[in-house]
């Protein structure tokens, strides 16, 4: 498995900044697909000159990109991977290799860099929702999969419905159910290279975020 393709979903709103670095740290045998979700900058056009797929996906929110980009797949094993800098896809064959070990699906629970500042609010409630998903579904996780690999069939097997920023979280509750392993591997973490978070670059984000976690694992 080690030695197949893997596609590289990349959410992306207006990463026009980032997407040159991301896209030139691609492992070999990593397939960048980027998923423009109505960015008003040059996004598709940077992704397509540094040699990235691109589908488009007018419904706005995470989930529906990264839906998106699931479906458009054609390899049996897919990444997700945020666009912004902020994570390196050199960590993604550890990643890879828990799938070899038997893992169902491989996470990466994210080690800030120094000096990068991780916003009190965006730190809470990721604490907070990997509390209850440790005490009330049995999944011993720390971070909401930034960073995540597993099988294409296995990830629309499961269903996942939240098309806004729920969709990562809801992705691990239904693993739960599901019974999938699940394996937490430490990435690297640094400060994004472009633009501004949508969720963490703002308290207002933070809450809408906060309250879509909620409502998945309520």
């Amino acid at each position: 498995m080690s030695d197949s393709p893997v596609t590289v979903v990349l959410p992306c709103l207006n990463e026009e900044d980032s997407l040159p670095g991301v896209l030139a740290a691609m492992p070999p045998g990593y397939l960048p697909l980027v998923v423009d979700n109505n960015s008003t900058d040059a996004t598709a056009q940077v992704a397509r000159r540094h040699g990235a797929a691109v589908v488009t996906e007018k419904r706005p929110g995470y989930g529906a990109a990264v839906h998106a980009g699931v479906v458009a797949t054609t390899t049996d094993l897919v990444a997700v991977l945020d666009a912004d800098g902020s994570l390196d896809p050199g960590d993604l064959p550890r990643l890879v290799g828990e799938l070899d070990r038997g893992a169902d699906m491989a996470i990466g629970r994210r080690r800030p860099a120094r000096g990068v500042r991780w916003p009190w609010h965006a730190r809470l409630g990721t604490a907070a929702v990997c509390w209850r998903l440790r005490s009330r579904h049995g999944l011993a996780v720390h971070d909401i999969a930034p960073m995540r690999v597993a099988r294409r069939d296995g990830l629309l097997a499961l269903g996942v419905t939240d098309r806004r920023s729920g969709y990562p979280l809801e992705l691990l509750v239904r693993a739960a159910a599901a019974g999938w392993r699940v394996a937490e591997c430490d990435v690297d973490y640094g400060p994004r290279t472009g633009g501004r978070s949508k969720i963490s670059g703002s308290v207002r984000g933070s809450l809408t975020a906060a309250l879509d976690f909620w409502r998945v694992i309520s």
